[in-house]
């Protein structure tokens, strides 16, 4: 027997579908931060140079879940950011934060987003011009924790100060990399933090380097020779006489040339009077 199926007659019902997300949970275990990572999104940067900068981010959103609930709405998370159209920018975050807070029923919300920047920059020396990257990104939390800090990463030239006192010929360099996590009130520029961290090495990193140059940035990491140490305390001198500053956390790593392993340091600070709460792991926002 064959059955014709009438293309006007309505769709059978369907069952409502399961929400176990909202179902209880009787572990009774806060979760501190639960979302989504690593969404690729267009975002746009205030630019010193250029006045904005357009780029890729990549987002870090979550919440926190109450004891009582077994799990959140991850598609919620994606529905916020995308309900902005177009790139976003710092100015859309206490926005999108609210809006998070209130479609997950959540008392904290958290967005993170790194994205690569990129600053022109000059040889020392003829004056060849590139397109130097930089890893940066924005930390903020809103609800019972309130925060907002920059990051910034910035690789640099290190070179060692033993090698050079004890060697008759040259002393080991190598590149290391600086992690700078700042809390601030007012206008702070992420051009002004690379500055303060680029000053503070033995030399900082070219993207176009001719035989000149390459002359000019081997005699000058010479004569600034830098332990980790060395380097991580620069930058906190410079980052102390600015009162714009309210908190900072500094990591150093160099890439060792010579050993097989890394030299690390770190300094974690409150200054010009912040009163808030430890900060480790992200400024306040855990």
């Amino acid at each position: 027997m064959t059955t014709t199926l009438d293309p006007t007659s309505a769709p059978p019902a369907k069952a409502e579908l399961a929400d176990i997300q909202n179902r209880p949970d009787l572990r009774e275990i806060r979760i501190d931060k639960v979302g989504v990572k690593n969404i690729e999104y267009p975002i746009v940067v205030k630019d010193r140079a250029k006045g904005t900068q357009s780029t890729i981010g990549t987002v870090d959103m979550y919440v926190d879940l109450p004891a009582e609930f077994k799990g959140t709405h991850m598609s919620r998370f994606l529905e916020v950011l995308n309900a902005h159209e177009g790139p976003i920018g710092v100015e859309e975050l206490p926005e999108i934060l609210d809006t998070m807070r209130t479609r997950l029923n959540a008392e904290t919300a958290h967005f993170k987003v790194t994205f690569p920047y990129f600053i022109e920059k000059h040889a020392p020396v003829t004056g060849a011009r590139g397109m130097m990257p930089y890893v940066c990104g924005f930390d903020a939390c809103a609800g019972t924790h309130n925060n907002f800090v920059v990051l910034v990463e910035v690789p640099v030239t290190t070179l060692c100060p033993c090698s050079k006192e004890i060697s008759a010929r040259g002393a080991h360099n190598q590149r290391g990399i600086v992690k700078l996590k700042v809390r601030f009130e007012g206008m702070l520029w992420i051009e002004e933090l690379i500055d303060w961290i680029e000053e503070s090495a033995s030399c900082d990193l070219y993207p176009v380097l001719k035989r000149q140059d390459e002359k000019f940035v081997t005699e000058k990491a010479y004569d600034n020779p830098r332990f980790v140490e060395d380097l991580s305390r620069e930058v906190v001198v410079r980052l102390r006489r600015d009162p714009r500053i309210r908190w900072f956390a500094v990591e150093v790593e160099n890439f060792e040339s010579i050993h097989a392993h890394n030299a690390y340091a770190y300094i974690e600070q409150k200054v010009n009077g912040e009163n808030g709460a430890p900060a480790s792991g992200g400024g306040g926002c855990r």
